[in-house]
């Protein structure tokens, strides 16, 4: 090969999703948005002497906290989506963002669970006028942050880079890589920001429903109680996210229907699927290294095209192994 012709051969590894951008910006934006409301009561609980308004302050800073996890978690990825460093690209520190987000999120449920049943053992009195203004004013600022943060599906487009061939003379035979753009997949990183800004309007309803019964009908226990049902429904969310961020950080199969299908289109005319890996490398981007076992070996290219047209397929590696006489049979993959 003359070195003049290995720019055709060379592609990118940025498999970032194809809202990255857009979705980085409503991150922050909501980042933003909870860093002044948290400000505000803080500042005004502390003028005010209101130990509710600065308590709800605090909690606030939690969920600013997880939310700049994940709006740093967007900035990296995109400044560093060319860093060689990264063998596959940065795509999955989102997943990494969406783990460690929800592991904020499991401890500040377990913290206000904790705390509510203190509350079922020993009541305390509780300023439901005082209380109400700030739970509905947390409410309102986190379903305008949901709304920010909503909305995000996938609508992106496909972009077909180059095939990329190799010729192998020794015994395991030939080699190549595809490498395609696929813009659909859902955001762990947004999901997980998401998730926060629901679970804090959870609380905030939870919490208006248990004052207003309080201030009207002075039932106090339910306040601690909504505060238990809230914690559950919270962790219950963290561990959906928690399986869902792990499964991609280990490279667990990410969609075995897809895998099911590269094996039946490459399985044919006596060809043998001998090893297949395939793992989600971002948002709408998947990778797949096969290895064909067959008496009738072909280029690379002809596999590749097999596969074609399979959705998120974006970095694609075969390797064909000649096999003298018959295709034995399928090996373990």
């Amino acid at each position: 090969m003359h070195s003049h012709t290995i720019e055709a051969w060379e592609h990118r590894h940025d498999f970032l999703g194809a809202d990255h951008a857009r979705n980085e910006g409503r991150t922050w934006l909501v980042v933003g948005v909870t860093l002044a409301t948290m400000v505000a009561e803080i500042v005004g609980g502390t003028v005010f002497g209101s130990m509710a308004l600065t308590a709800d302050g605090w909690h606030m800073s939690t969920h600013a906290a997880a939310l700049g996890i994940a709006a740093l978690a967007y900035r990296f990825a995109r400044r560093h989506a060319d860093d060689a460093r990264f063998a596959f690209g940065t795509a999955k520190l989102g997943d990494l963002a969406g783990f460690a987000s929800a592991l904020i999120l499991a401890v500040v449920a377990l913290a206000i669970g904790a705390e509510s049943v203190r509350r079922l053992a020993d009541p305390q009195a509780v300023a439901f006028g005082e209380a109400l203004p700030i739970a509905v004013l947390g409410l309102l600022v986190n379903l305008a942050s949901a709304w920010l943060l909503g909305g995000h599906d996938h609508h992106g487009h496909d972009h077909h880079g180059h095939d990329h061939h190799g010729h192998d003379d020794r015994d395991h035979g030939h080699h190549g890589h595809d490498h395609r753009r696929h813009a659909r997949g859902h955001d762990t990183n947004l999901r997980a920001a998401y998730v926060h800004v629901l679970a804090d309007a959870l609380t905030s309803v939870l919490a208006i429903a248990a004052l207003l019964a309080g201030r009207v009908y002075g039932i106090a226990w339910l306040d601690p109680a909504m505060g238990l049902v809230g914690a559950v429904v919270i962790v219950s969310w963290s561990w959906t996210l928690v399986r869902t961020a792990g499964a991609a950080l280990l490279d667990v199969v990410p969609d075995r229907g897809l895998s099911a299908a590269v094996r039946a289109r490459l399985e044919t005319d006596g060809d043998r699927v001998a090893d297949l890996h395939l793992w989600r490398l971002g948002p709408g981007h998947s990778g797949l290294i096969v290895s064909l076992v067959t008496d009738r070996p072909q280029p690379p290219a002809a596999y590749k095209a097999r596969i074609g047209g399979l959705p998120g397929l974006s970095h694609v590696t075969v390797e064909v192994n000649p096999c003298p006489g018959p295709a034995p049979g399928r090996a373990a993959a």
